[in-house]
Parts: C-alpha cells; structure tokens; sequence
C-alpha cells in the first residue's frame, strides 16, 4: 500500500460489550470516513473495516465487522485511525479539507502576515483555527464570516479580519 493515509480519529474507549469503540472524529467528513464498508487503518497498516457507526456526544461508535465483543476490541483503545484519500464527499462553494488550510499563512488586513494554520478544532457551532506566529502567542481564529474574509488556495494564504482584542 503506497497511498497516503490521512488521520481521521483516535479510538479513546470501547461503549459497551458489543465490540463498539469510541472514536473521537479529526475529519471533514465523518460521515463518510466511518460509514458502513469504509475501509480504516492503523498506524501498522493493519485494516479494518467499517460495519456501522453512529454519532454519540462528542464522539462516533464504530462497529468494525469481525470484531463482536469488548474482549476484541480493547486492544484498539488509544489507537489512531487512518484512511486513503478516496472518501471524499463533494465540496460544497465555502468548504475546504483539513489537508487544504493546514500550512496556510495567515494575512490580516492591518497587521500583515500573522503566521501559519497549524491545526483545526471542531467546536459545534463552527471550527477554530489556530496559528502559530513568530509575533504573537498562538491565534484561535474562529471560521466564521466577520474573522475568515478569504480563502486563497491558489496564493496559500487566508485573509482575515482579526478582531480587537483576539491578541495581544
């Protein structure tokens, strides 16, 4: 297998004694990266597949198939999952991968070039951003319209609106 993998969750725990884990999801696309019959990987390469799943709070339960009790799964637990490239859900005008704004640079009208996205947190009413600067301590930028003025993929940078008070 040479493509590349791609992070899309860390098993924390197993939920019940059906073989379930719980995942907390680092994806675009948890719906589609954990669907019925998707294929996921360990870090070793080992894969597994995806008999069901379902939202549960801040997590996703993961059934793999072949996998039918707690005694089975508990090995998985603070393991990373991984997957291809291939479970991609079109992209709507606005929305972006993970793997597309990680590394951009980050331009803000008056203060100029603040630093790079180095990671995004998804919080339920809209992901943050943060960025590392050589200036400023660590920036978490909400992805909301009056913050995230443009995305340039083609330039590599993010033009922003830093409003009063977000750093020091």
């Amino acid at each position: 297998m040479t493509e590349k993998l791609y992070r899309v969750g860390t098993i924390v725990n197993t939920h019940g004694i059906k073989g379930e884990l719980r995942v907390i999801p680092i994806t675009d696309f948890p719906k589609d990266r954990f669907k019925s019959g998707a294929k996921l990987f360990l870090k070793d390469k080992t894969e597994l597949v995806v008999e069901s799943s379902r939202p549960h709070k801040n997590f996703v339960l993961v059934k793999l198939k072949g996998y039918d009790n707690i005694n089975d799964v508990e090995k998985f637990v603070k393991s990373e999952l991984f997957a291809n490239g291939e479970e991609i859900s079109d992209l709507e005008d606005g929305e972006f991968l993970y793997s597309q704004i990680i590394g951009l640079n980050v331009i803000d009208k008056d203060l100029g070039e603040v630093g790079k996205i180095t990671e995004i947190i998804e919080l339920g009413s809209n992901d943050v951003w943060v960025v590392k600067s050589p200036k400023y301590k660590e920036i978490l930028l909400p992805y909301i319209d009056d913050v995230i003025k443009e995305v340039d993929l083609e330039n590599k940078e993010v033009k922003v609106e830093i409003p009063d008070g977000l750093i020091d």
